[in-house]
């Protein structure tokens, strides 16, 4: 997604019906990133939690062990999560579902670090319309996530694409705040730059996986302040690049509870 015009009209898609952001932006390393998910769907879920490296590096993040932690939601429900390796770790019976408040609770290194995410209701994803435009004489391609908010205000919603079977993974996050309560009108523009060997042009007979979430409130100020940063840094520019996080004592991150809905579809 390095094509000028795709990142022009994506940062107004993402800019033009929401306030800016204020971004803390430090070239620093040694802090804690944890990111954690907690979904609808069966389980495991897992919480990674690794180390922050300079903003200018490349983002290789090492990875912390002996950390102790724990989630739980407001139900009762509690479990220790166990080490699985490469910083990650994992829950076994944990249940997760929509309409309750998770709390995620890590002890490493002589400090504690908190969180709390809401699992929203789901919202219905019907299905992904494809359209088309043209830039410098080639095609590329969009695709309109069909779903109706609820119209009560305040709906958030993550979508998160693949193309193929590659494991690199594009973000585009939805807010109600103009088409509160109507169809959605706000399309994903797919990537269409293969200039280096990493980067992912979409033609036709590619496959478009497409994860739909309805997320709560921090978690969307997290990624729409993710997308501004995006490009930046020659590793990306991913988590360390301080967006603003719902973990407390200053970990960079994010904990989010959220519910899931996929469609795949065929370029034609």
């Amino acid at each position: 997604m390095k094509n000028i015009f795709l990142i022009i009209l994506s940062l107004f898609l993402v800019t033009s019906c929401e306030k800016e952001i204020d971004l803390d932006l430090k070239d620093q390393s040694g802090q804690i990133v944890i990111e954690g998910n907690i979904t609808d769907q069966a389980g495991p879920y897992f919480v990674k939690i690794t180390k922050s490296v300079a903003f200018t590096e490349t983002n290789q993040y090492p990875a912390v062990e002996n950390a102790q932690v724990v989630v739980s939601d407001n139900t009762g429900q509690t479990e220790t999560l166990q080490y699985v390796g490469n910083g990650t770790y994992q829950t076994s019976t944990f249940v997760g579902q929509s309409g309750r408040t998770y709390t995620l609770k890590i002890n490493v290194e002589g400090q504690q670090y908190t969180a709390q995410s809401t699992m929203p209701e789901a919202v219905s994803f019907d299905s992904l319309d494809q359209d088309s435009f043209m830039v410098g004489g080639e095609t590329s391609y969009t695709l309109l996530p069909v779903f109706i908010d609820p119209s009560p205000l305040g709906n958030r919603y993550l979508f998160v694409y693949t193309v193929n079977n590659n494991p690199k993974k594009f973000f585009s996050e939805f807010s109600d705040n103009v088409n509160n309560g109507m169809p959605n009108q706000r399309p994903l523009i797919l990537p269409n730059d293969d200039s280096n060997a990493d980067d992912i042009k979409v033609v036709a007979g590619d496959t478009i996986h497409v994860e739909m979430q309805c997320i709560d409130d921090p978690v969307y100020t997290f990624y729409s302040a993710l997308l501004q940063l995006s490009g930046g840094g020659p590793g990306g520019g991913v988590t360390p690049a301080n967006p603003p996080s719902n973990i407390t004592n200053g970990a960079l991150g994010y904990f989010s509870a959220h519910t899931i809905r996929v469609k795949s579809v065929v370029i034609q």
